[in-house]
C-alpha cells in the first residue's frame, strides 16, 4: 500500500495519516481487505479547499486490468475535510468492500463513463451562465459574491489603473514609431457583469484626458461572451462608453472563428476567471505511463431521495427531468419555484465516479492541439511518479485560437488561477470545485507555456499583488521577437 499526503494544513480535519494506516491495517487483519488488494492500494489523503465539489468523503478510483476488465480498487481518495470524527472506518470499509460498484448501489446516474470534458456537468455549467439572472434572483446575490474575497480580482481598481497605464504606454510607443492604427481594438472574453470593462474604460478615459493624447475616441472595445443573456447583462455597466463598445457572441474556445476580420489587429485581449471555467479533464502519470481519468456523474442515494421528496418527482425520472432542465431551465417542472429548487439541489449534490484507463487502450483519445503523446511523455520525463494533473484542453484551445487575433505588438493578459509548475500538482487540490452553479478548475499553466513557446510566443506569470492572499496569477503573452 502507498499512502500519499497531498496537503500540509496543520489545522486539517479528523482523518490523519495515522488514522488511515491504523484503520486500513485493522480492515486487513479482519479480512475486509484482501492481501492482493492491499498490495495494490494507492491511498491519497486530501484536503479539498472547495466546500462544494464532485467528491464524496471517500471515493474509489476503478482501474482496468491488463485484460481490460474491472479490477479491484487501485486508488482511494479521502477528503479529510469531509470525514466526521469516528466515521473513517465505515467509509473506508464501504468503499473497499464492493468489487464492482454499480447501479445496485442506489446511485442515480446521468451518463456512462466518459472524458470529463464531455460530461453533463459542463452542460450544467453552461446553464448557469445562460440563466444567471434566475440563479441570482433566488440566492439574492450576484455571482461574483461567491468568489474568494466576495468580488472578482478583475475588478480591483488599482489593478485596472495599472493595466490602463501599461496599455497607454504601448499606444504612445506605437504612435512615436508612426505605427498606431486608426482604430484601437481591445477584446474582453467572458465579460460577466461588465464591471471590469466599465472600470477599464472609465480609467482610460481619465488617463487619456489628463495627458491630452486623444486615444480614447479611437478605442473599439469588444465585449465577447457565448451567452447573449450575459452580454445584455453587461450592457448597463458600460453605458457611458456605449458608442465605443460592441457586444459580440463568441465561443471562448474559438474566438478567431467569429473575429477573423480582426486577425492581427487586436492590441489587447483580456479575460478574468474565464480559463478556469472551460471544459477540462485530468490524466495520471504513473510508472512512466499515461492514464486517462474517465468519469460519470451521479446522485448519491440519500440526495436522490431528498430531491425526489422536495420536488415531487420520482427518483427514476430525475435524469430525464435534468436533461429537460438543461434545455429550458426551471420551467422543466410545472412549478417554477420547485424547478429552481430541483436545479440548485441537483447541482449541489452531484458527484462523479472515476476510473483510470491506460492510454494504450484508448487510441482515439487525443491530447489538446499543440501537444502530442510523444511531446507529453517528454514533458513528464522528470515529473514525479503518480502525478495527477489537469490537461486544461479548453484553456489551451482558447489560447491557441486567440493568438492569431493579436497585433504584432499586441498582448494577451489573463487573470486566473494557474498551476505554473507540474511539480505543484503533487501537493494540494486544484479542482474541479463548484462556485454557486458553475465549475472552477485550476489551469495548467505549465502546459500553456509549452504551447506558447511552440507557437512562437513568450509567456510568463506574475502574482496578483492587489489582494492579500489572492491565489490569482496574471498570464502575459506577447509575440517572440
Amino acid at each position: 500500500m502507498n499512502l500519499h499526503l497531498n496537503y500540509t494544513r496543520k489545522d486539517s480535519a479528523p482523518a490523519t495519516t495515522s488514522d488511515v494506516v491504523e484503520t486500513v491495517l485493522s480492515l486487513l487483519e479482519e479480512g475486509h481487505i484482501q492481501p492482493a488488494q492491499f498490495a495494490r492500494l494507492e491511498i491519497h489523503l486530501d484536503w479539498l479547499q472547495y466546500k462544494q465539489n464532485f467528491r464524496e468523503a471517500v471515493t474509489v478510483m476503478q482501474g482496468g486490468d491488463e485484460h481490460g476488465g474491472s479490477a479491484a480498487p487501485m486508488e482511494i481518495r479521502i477528503d479529510s475535510r469531509q470525514v466526521a470524527p469516528g466515521a473513517l472506518r465505515g467509509l473506508l470499509q464501504a468503499a473497499i468492500g464492493p468489487a464492482k460498484p454499480g447501479e445496485e448501489s442506489g446511485r442515480v446516474y446521468f451518463e456512462d463513463f466518459r472524458s470529463f470534458r464531455t460530461s453533463i456537468v459542463w452542460e450544467f455549467n453552461r446553464l448557469y451562465w445562460q440563466r444567471l439572472k434566475d440563479w441570482e434572483r433566488v440566492t439574492g446575490k450576484a455571482y461574483d459574491q461567491a468568489l474568494p474575497g466576495g468580488q472578482s480580482d478583475g475588478n480591483q481598481a488599482q489593478s485596472v489603473a495599472d493595466s490602463v497605464a501599461e496599455f497607454w504606454k504601448l499606444l504612445k510607443d506605437l504612435e512615436g514609431q508612426n505605427r498606431l492604427p486608426p482604430e484601437i481594438f481591445i477584446l474582453e472574453i467572458g465579460v460577466g457583469s461588465g464591471k471590469h470593462a466599465a472600470l477599464w474604460l472609465d480609467s482610460f478615459c481619465v488617463f487619456d484626458q489628463e495627458r491630452g493624447s486623444n486615444y480614447y475616441p479611437r478605442l473599439r472595445f469588444l465585449l465577447g461572451d457565448y451567452s447573449l443573456a450575459t452580454l445584455e447583462y453587461s450592457r448597463p455597466a458600460v453605458k457611458k462608453h456605449i458608442d465605443l463598445c460592441s457586444f459580440i457572441a463568441i465561443d471562448a474556445l474559438d474566438p478567431i472563428r467569429t473575429l477573423s476580420f480582426l486577425r492581427h489587429k487586436v492590441l489587447h485581449v483580456h479575460s478574468t476567471n474565464m480559463y478556469d471555467n472551460l471544459p477540462d479533464e485530468e490524466v495520471v502519470w504513473r510508472d512512466n505511463r499515461i492514464y486517462w481519468v474517465q468519469s460519470r456523474a451521479y446522485l448519491p442515494p440519500a440526495d436522490a431521495a431528498r430531491i425526489s421528496r422536495a420536488c415531487d418527482v420520482a427518483i427514476e425520472d430525475i435524469p430525464k427531468i435534468a436533461n429537460r432542465l438543461l434545455e429550458v431551465g426551471a420551467v422543466a417542472l410545472p412549478d417554477r419555484a420547485k424547478g429552481m429548487i430541483f436545479w440548485m439541489e441537483l447541482w449541489k449534490a452531484m458527484r462523479t465516479e472515476e476510473k483510470l484507463v491506460d492510454a494504450v487502450d484508448m487510441p482515439d483519445a487525443s491530447f489538446p492541439a499543440g501537444l502530442s503523446s510523444a511531446h507529453m511523455e517528454d514533458i513528464l520525463r522528470n515529473a514525479p511518479n503518480d502525478l495527477r494533473f489537469h490537461l486544461s484542453p479548453g484553456a489551451l484551445e482558447s489560447f491557441r485560437n486567440t493568438l492569431p487575433l493579436l497585433h504584432p505588438r499586441g498582448y494577451l493578459q489573463v487573470q486566473d488561477i494557474f498551476v505554473t509548475d507540474l511539480q505543484d500538482y503533487s501537493m494540494g487540490f486544484h479542482g474541479p470545485g463548484k462556485l454557486d452553479g458553475s465549475i472552477v478548475n485550476w489551469v495548467n499553466g505549465a502546459l500553456l507555456r509549452e504551447v506558447a513557446e511552440r507557437a512562437g510566443y513568450d509567456l510568463h506569470f506574475a502574482p496578483f499583488k492587489y489582494r492579500p492572499g489572492s491565489k490569482t496569477s496574471v498570464l502575459y503573452t506577447t509575440r517572440r521577437e
